[in-house]
């Protein structure tokens, strides 16, 4: 039997895509087949939540699948905004999303305990994008990398990445988050380009952390038993 391969609808970008990142193949178990949407780049999406990009991303979906990919997902978080949409678009499952993943992990917590999300711009994700996966009701808080050299990079698309600073960075805003919240039980990495320094994250605020590669993985171990 074939392996079942992973479609990923890619962001129109230009910057480094490193071991872990969603857009390197070396970050899955499994073969991926991405397709860029042209003209969807990180502004349009992140800060601006651009609605007329849904159609481009259907139609990028819908060639996936006639590609014979066996599910769809995103190579941004904030695409949460269309998760809707792109599953009554195409017949095989979609996750555009990891804080798709909330649903999961917050039965999972104490009573006391929340979620807390790391993402790219906590000033533009928001009530359209946990509508989209429907967490609205999940207790969480969400803190974000403005202004730092991350962001200049996955969101201002530079083509140069300092993976030390990056993480650096990371790692601050979630000591942040966590002494902030010290109620907070596990951390979502909203962001797809945040896996490589999610061990770093894990090891720096001692709770469990989940990200697009942890879902991709979930999603697919059962996909690849045959459906």
């Amino acid at each position: 039997m074939m392996e079942r391969e992973l479609g990923i609808l890619m962001l129109d970008t230009q910057f480094p895509r490193i071991p872990g990142d969603v857009g390197n193949e070396a970050s899955f178990s499994f073969p991926v087949r991405k397709k860029i949407v042209t003209g969807a780049n990180p502004r349009r999406v992140v800060m601006q939540g651009d609605s007329a990009l849904l159609s481009p991303f259907i139609k990028a979906a819908i060639e996936l699948e006639h590609e014979g990919v066996s599910a769809i997902t995103t190579s941004c978080g904030f695409l949460a905004m269309f998760q809707k949409e792109l599953v009554n678009a195409v017949s095989v499952p979609v996750f555009t999303s990891s804080l798709l993943q909330a649903n999961l992990i917050y039965p999972l917590l104490k009573t006391n305990q929340i979620i807390g999300i790391l993402t790219a711009n906590a000033k533009t994700l928001g009530a359209r994008h946990f509508a989209g996966v429907s967490i609205e009701h999940i207790p969480k808080v969400v803190y974000g990398m403005e202004n730092s050299d991350f962001a200049k990079v996955f969101v201002g698309n530079r083509t140069s990445l300092d993976k030390e600073l990056a993480q650096r960075e990371m790692v601050a805003v979630a000591l942040r988050m966590v002494a902030d919240y010290p109620e907070i039980g596990a951390v979502i990495l909203e962001c797809t380009n945040m896996p490589p320094y999610a061990r770093a994250v894990q090891q720096a605020i001692g709770r469990p952390v989940y990200d697009i590669i942890t879902l991709c993985e979930y999603m697919m171990s059962g996909i690849k038993r045959g459906i």
